[in-house]
């Protein structure tokens, strides 16, 4: 059976920039949609400015690695949504295309004639997805709707940022960018039911994506504990079950979550301290939990101290206890498990010759490959794109001197 594309002969418009529509609009190119990425004239994503900075080939060039990260798969052209003629080539470009992506701030499309009320007076069809940090679908505005947001914000107004660090610090950040590729996904998801909806009924839908939605999506543990005790869950204090973190071997650190009796049974016993079944201060989980750091974290990492990580592992996972070393950046790049999965991508970029990167997470059966085509040239597809307009060279040329395109 051939391999295909699973989103083949879909058709975007990424009106986008910075990470949360970029990385969306990645993954349905990564799945075989023809992603057109809309970009302002001699300017682009703010992305194609931010580092890391690498030097190209030939030594000179200066390159922004943080456009790379999101953009591979995707065509690029060039269009001032300012100026008339720019707003008009956008609604024949809508008016052709399955799905709109954009992530600027709220009312910012609307003002310029390009939100969904006008676009979908053109094509009923288009499925246009909005990304902000508040969400915009006018029957659930709020009093933030309005807000501008990059991802900190987000993660700390949905409490994920609360629950991250030690009760005696202050909040810390997760991963970079977690909101926005977290947001980026659950856009895509979106997408994708707007799609399966279009197919029954021949109507397109307004996509909208808060990134504050998001993550009290995700922070939804603290939410339940809330609802259920009343109790304010602290960082860095875990109430419930125990021990989970990271725990010292000789060589690194290994995760372990231990959220049963039965299981914490079978990991004593690997470690030949089967008197903590019934000892007082470890025999169930709230136990466990109040004296995670004080006693059982000494007792775990004096067992694990004469043992590599490899070794923890194996040793607990043969006992039926889940667990896995804590790896930097060069250890998954030389993890054989990534290598099997191919869970990275190796882009040949023109500037840097080949690089890997992190490839789309989602797997099907009888489906290609992830393409590795590198992130474009500002613009370098806007001649290719306009053209299929009917838009001529000269014409294309003209608009280039006006500052059109």
């Amino acid at each position: 059976m051939d391999k295909i594309k699973p989103l083949e002969g879909l058709t975007v418009l990424a009106v986008e920039q910075f990470i949360a529509g970029p990385y969306c609009t990645m993954l349905l190119a990564d799945a075989g949609a023809e992603v057109i990425k809309v970009e302002r004239p001699g300017v682009g994503d703010p992305r194609r400015t931010i580092g890391p900075y690498l030097t190209a080939k030939d030594g000179s060039t200066r390159i922004s690695g943080g456009f790379l990260e999101y953009n591979r798969n995707k065509k690029s052209i060039t269009i001032n949504m300012q100026a008339p003629e720019g707003k008009e080539i956008l609604k024949k470009l809508a008016a052709e295309a399955d799905v709109l992506v954009e992530n600027f701030r709220p009312g910012t499309m609307d003002k310029l004639g390009l939100g969904y009320a006008a676009l979908s007076e053109i094509n009923p069809r288009l499925i246009y997805a909005a990304v902000s940090g508040f969400g915009q679908l006018p029957t659930h505005e709020g009093p933030y709707s309005k807000w501008p947001a990059f991802d900190i914000v987000s993660e700390a107004m949905g409490g994920v940022m609360h629950m991250v660090g030690f009760e005696d610090r202050p909040p810390v950040t997760t991963l970079y960018g977690l909101a926005d590729t977290y947001s980026g996904l659950v856009t895509a998801l979106g997408i994708m039911m707007a799609l399966a909806a279009r197919e029954r009924t021949g109507r397109g839908h307004f996509v909208d994506t808060s990134m504050y939605d998001a993550m009290l999506a995700m922070n939804e543990r603290a939410l339940a504990t809330y609802a259920l005790t009343g109790a304010v869950p602290v960082r860095g204090r875990e109430t419930i079950q125990g021990p989970r973190g990271a725990f010292m071997a000789s060589d690194g650190y290994v995760a372990l979550n231990i959220p049963t009796d039965d299981m914490w049974a079978r990991l004593v016993k690997v470690m030949g301290r089967e008197d903590l079944i019934e000892d007082p201060k470890s025999k169930d989980g709230p136990a466990r939990a109040a004296n995670g750091e004080g006693y059982l974290r000494p007792i775990i990492e004096e067992w694990m101290s004469t043992r590599t990580k490899s070794q923890v592992v194996e040793a607990v996972l043969a006992a039926g206890v889940p667990a896995g070393p804590v790896q930097t950046a060069d250890e998954i790049f030389a993890c054989p498990h990534v290598a099997a999965r191919k869970m990275l991508v190796e882009v040949d970029d023109p500037n840097l010759g080949p690089v890997k990167f992190a490839r789309t997470p989602v797997r099907l059966s009888d489906t290609q490959e992830v393409p590795g085509r590198p992130a474009p040239a500002l613009g370098q597809h806007t001649e290719e794109v306009l053209g299929r307009l009917g838009i001529s060279a000269d014409e294309v040329a003209a608009l280039r001197e006006k500052g059109v395109v």
